[in-house]
């Protein structure tokens, strides 16, 4: 593996397992809902969520890859 290779896979992980929940949260809440409108907005929410889930994932990434593994050492 790369130098920062091990350091990225736990962000991963945990990214791709609060998705997962979402999927799985979001979408038995939205199989119980019969309005149309809280349907709609029980898939917007985690939709959103999931894309900043993402997106933080990302950032972390380009963290690690840069150096800065420990973030809190700066403080």
């Amino acid at each position: 593996m790369k130098k920062h290779g091990k350091k990225m896979i736990a962000p991963i992980v945990i990214t791709v397992l609060v998705i997962l929940y979402f999927i799985a949260y979001f979408g038995f809440l939205i199989y119980l809902i019969d309005n149309i409108v809280l349907k709609l907005l029980s898939g917007i929410i985690p939709a959103f969520l999931a894309a900043v889930m993402i997106y933080v994932c990302m950032q972390r990434i380009k963290e690690i890859k840069g150096g800065e593994e420990d973030d809190l050492g700066q403080y």
